[in-house]
């Protein structure tokens, strides 16, 4: 009887608008994504046939180019055209070495994490399918999350679902299934880079007979793929008790999963602890979870030896901070974004201390369900590893996401400041300066239902922060351009709407950190609506390069675009 929606499903809806934006700055929202997404977990970096050989530089940005020595001037058109291309074929961002480097213990690197994987677009009533592991972990996720429940019809196969709420299921081993191709996909193509583990972040609500089906049919689909015990090698800490965590390489493409460890009485379910009102408010239903949890809450050995290298613990008090915490050596704190920020900042040092030895899992707390995200900055600024977001839509998350991951393999190695034996506090206390200069776009595209010749497009820039918990970034933007036919007002005026020329030059002074991030939208100042969103980009600011660059605008399905900005970034210290 646990899938059944309980009354307290109708207290939920009562407090909460399901059509509504949970609060959300229109800056913030996206678009649900779909199967021609590329975005999310830095895959958008890699070159594709479209970046390579359909993308294109407007008349005005050549001259602008040429005007400030970028290209030769007097080339003919042939050689006018090479060295353009030659300038969009530059990357325009450069991915330090030592932030791929995979001879880390597992706990030092941040992982591209999707939450609720299952589901597409809504929390509350969204479908379930299993097409959506295959484009989370197609588009950069490496963790990954099942929950899995009893199937009173089929009781030997347990089934996938978002409990007590109108989510439709699937079988988990259809689950396993397209993760299993989804993983021998990326082991046959080499476009994306050296494949990497792909964690599982399994929510058990089942007893124990679904229990031992979970582990049997992992083991079935997965067989070779599936990380069932200790990397053993001769010498290896990990062999000799210190608790000390295995590296990223050693995991090499393996399929590694979480498991759920209870210390003393955990209520295991679907609800943060901001919720725990709500659920005792309605007792039959509250009594029922209870049953449930209680079912649960012994995890069978045969599931338990599956999470070699990560058992997820839901904290029931602080003891963690302290580092008392009766715990396996491989601990993962799972924990939602509520319950996190509220030891923030008075226990930025002992989280930072944790997580420099130990995983963390942060997760959207429980109203968020229109599918809308948390800040994963703040938290990654902790040194939280597992940022878990809702991949249904590309919001301004998901393109954070995608910038911290861009061009790698989905894990990227903390700042030194949050690994083992680092300080803790990421800002250096030195104020350092941003000017961005912005050429010009080209190819903005026109979304159906706006008219061309209405188009103001205009940039706006956030300085994305970790230290910023009060959800308060630094905006800029350039002025609205439009297009006079004539070109008698200014310089590259002529140009059109889609291909706009700006000419302008954006400032910040920022606390120097290397977990900050620009978000960059191309929208429209429009006379009589509101300002839509055409294009979008993010990067984190350590691997921007030098010099003018192009920088591969997306959609706000995170799918590719024909169009570019030109830029420049120049930093200094005030």
């Amino acid at each position: 009887m646990a899938e059944r929606v309980p009354s307290i499903l109708t207290s939920r809806l009562a407090k909460l608008n399901p059509f509504g934006k949970d609060g959300a700055d229109d800056e913030n929202l996206g678009e649900v994504t779909g199967p021609s997404t590329i975005a999310g977990g830095g895959h958008a970096a890699f070159r594709t046939s479209l970046t390579k050989t359909q993308l294109r530089v407007s008349r005005a940005l050549q001259d602008f180019l040429i005007h400030h020595q970028a290209l030769a001037a007097g080339l003919g058109s042939a050689e006018l055209a090479a060295a353009t291309q030659a300038l969009m074929d530059k990357a325009h961002i450069n991915v330090p070495a030592s932030v791929i480097d995979r001879s880390h213990p597992l706990p030092e690197y941040f992982v591209s994490s999707s939450h609720n994987t299952y589901l597409l677009a809504h929390q509350l009533y969204g479908s379930s399918s299993t097409t959506a592991y295959g484009l989370a972990i197609g588009t950069g996720a490496r963790c990954v999350e099942i929950d899995a429940w009893d199937n009173e019809d089929q009781p030997d196969e347990p089934k996938v679902t978002h409990g007590y709420t109108l989510a439709s299921n699937i079988p988990f081993r259809a689950v396993c299934e397209a993760i299993r191709d989804a993983v021998d996909h990326e082991t046959t193509t080499t476009e994306h880079g050296q494949p990497s583990p792909v964690l599982i972040s399994l929510e058990n609500h089942c007893g124990a007979r679904g229990q031992s089906c979970l582990a049997q049919i992992m083991k079935e689909v997965w067989q070779h793929r599936l990380l069932s015990e200790r990397v053993r090698q001769q010498g290896q800490h990990e062999q000799q008790g210190s608790g000390e965590h295995v590296t990223l390489d050693q995991l090499r493409a393996k399929i590694a999963v979480i498991v759920e460890f209870h210390v003393g009485e955990v209520l295991s379910d679907s609800f943060s602890s901001d919720e725990e009102d709500t659920a005792k408010a309605d007792s039959k239903a509250y009594k029922q979870r209870k049953k449930d949890a209680a079912d649960a809450s012994v995890v069978i050995p045969e599931l338990a030896e599956l999470g070699v290298y990560a058992q997820s613990i839901k904290p029931v008090d602080k003891s963690w901070l302290e580092g008392e915490l009766d715990h396996p050596h491989h601990h993962l704190i799972n924990i939602s974004e509520s319950d996190l920020s509220s030891l923030m900042p008075t226990s930025n040092a002992k989280i930072s201390k944790h997580n420099s030895e130990h995983l963390m899992r942060v997760y959207p707390k429980g109203t968020r369900i229109s599918s809308a995200n948390l800040n994963p900055a703040i938290y990654w600024g902790v040194g939280a590893q597992v940022c878990a977001l809702n991949w249904q839509t590309f919001d301004a998350s998901m393109q954070l996401n995608e910038a911290l991951f861009a061009g790698t393999d989905g894990f990227v190695l903390k700042p030194a400041a949050l690994r083992r034996g680092g300080s803790g506090p990421l800002n250096t206390g030195r104020q350092r300066q941003l000017r961005l200069h912005v050429a010009g776009a080209s190819g903005v595209p026109v979304p159906e239902g706006h008219n061309v010749d209405d188009m103001r497009p205009y940039l706006t820039c956030t300085l994305i922060h970790p230290s910023d918990v009060e959800g308060k970034p630094a905006k800029r933007k350039t002025s609205a351009y439009k297009q006079h036919k004539l070109g008698l007002v200014h310089k590259g005026a002529a140009s059109p709407a889609t291909d706009p020329v700006w000419d302008e030059t954006l400032e910040w002074q920022y606390e120097d950190n290397e977990l900050t991030f620009l978000r960059l939208i191309i929208k429209s100042d429009d006379k009589f609506a509101k300002n839509p969103m055409f294009a979008v980009a993010s990067v984190r600011l350590l691997y921007v390069v030098k010099g003018w660059t192009f920088i591969r605008m997306l959609d706000l399905k995170g799918r590719e675009a024909h169009c570019t900005l030109l830029v420049k970034f120049d930093f200094s210290y005030a």
